[in-house]
C-alpha cells in the first residue's frame, strides 16, 4: 500500500493494488473515506501510525458504496477501534450482507477489467451504524455534505467538503489515465447524470476511487469530462 499526501496535515490517499481510500484529519479526529479490501486493516493502521497519529483517533468510516475494494477492511477497523461505519441507506443492506451486490451492466471493453477486479478478496458482512441520505451533513471537514450519486450502485455517494473545496467521488468518476466516467455501472445513464451533478459542485480537489486525485483546473476538467461522457456512443 502506498501513502500519498494530497493536502498537507489534512488529507492522504491510501493506494492499494486495486482501489484506494482517503484519510481526512481534523486535528486529533480522523475520518476514513472507504476502507480498502479485506485484510488491509493492518496496513491502514500502519499508515495512520506513520503519520504520528493513532488508530484509536479514527472516528468514522464513510463508505462511498458497497463494492469489495471499498468495504473490505471497514468491519475489522471498526471492531478494533470503535469507529462508526456509515453508508447510504440503499447500499447498507449489501454492506451488511443482507442483499447481494447489484450486478453491473458491462460494456464489452469493461469485461476483462471487471474479472480482474473480482480478484480482490470478497468483503465480509460489515455492520453499518448509520444509514445516510442525500443532503446530510456529517461533523468533519467543516461540514461534510453527503451527495447521493447513483448509477455505479444504487446507493453510491459523493462526500463534499465545501469549506475545503474537496470532493470524494467514490467510483462515480475515475482518474485512471484521464478523468472519465467510472466503470461497472448498474445504470450508465444515471451514472452520467450523476457525473454532471458532481462536476457542478466545482471542487478544487477531486478524490476518485481509482486514479490520482485531481488538484489542477479541477472544475474545468470535471465539467469537460462530464460533457464528454454524455456524448459518448458505445
Amino acid at each position: 500500500m502506498d501513502l500519498v499526501e494530497v493536502i498537507p496535515e489534512r488529507l492522504h490517499m491510501l493506494r492499494f493494488p486495486i482501489g484506494q481510500a482517503y484519510l481526512w484529519r481534523d486535528g486529533a479526529d480522523l475520518t476514513l473515506i472507504d476502507a480498502g479490501h479485506a485484510g488491509a486493516a493492518a496496513a491502514i493502521e500502519g499508515a495512520i501510525r506513520s503519520l504520528g497519529l493513532r488508530p484509536e483517533q479514527l472516528q468514522r468510516i464513510v463508505l462511498t458504496h458497497c463494492h469489495r475494494d471499498h468495504v473490505g477492511a471497514a468491519g475489522e477497523l471498526a471492531a478494533r477501534w470503535g469507529a462508526e461505519v456509515l453508508a447510504h441507506r440503499l447500499d447498507a443492506p449489501v454492506v451488511r450482507g443482507d442483499l447481494l451486490v447489484p450486478e453491473p451492466v458491462l460494456l464489452e471493453w469493461e469485461r476483462p477489467l471487471y474479472a480482474h477486479g473480482l480478484t480482490v478478496p470478497q468483503a465480509p458482512p460489515t455492520r453499518v451504524d448509520r444509514e445516510l441520505t442525500d443532503g446530510e451533513v456529517l461533523p468533519f471537514g467543516g461540514g461534510a455534505v453527503i451527495v447521493h450519486a447513483p448509477g455505479h450502485t444504487p446507493g453510491s455517494i459523493g462526500v463534499h467538503l465545501p469549506s475545503h473545496g474537496v470532493l470524494f467521488t467514490g467510483d462515480c468518476i475515475a482518474g485512471v489515465g484521464q478523468v472519465m466516467l467510472g466503470v461497472f455501472n448498474v445504470d450508465r445513464a444515471e451514472a452520467i447524470a450523476t457525473f454532471g451533478r458532481l462536476a457542478a459542485l466545482s471542487p478544487s480537489v477531486a478524490c476518485f476511487g481509482h486514479g490520482d486525485p485531481l488538484t489542477v483546473d479541477t472544475t474545468a476538467v470535471l465539467r469537460a469530462a462530464a460533457e464528454a461522457a454524455g456524448t459518448e456512443t458505445h
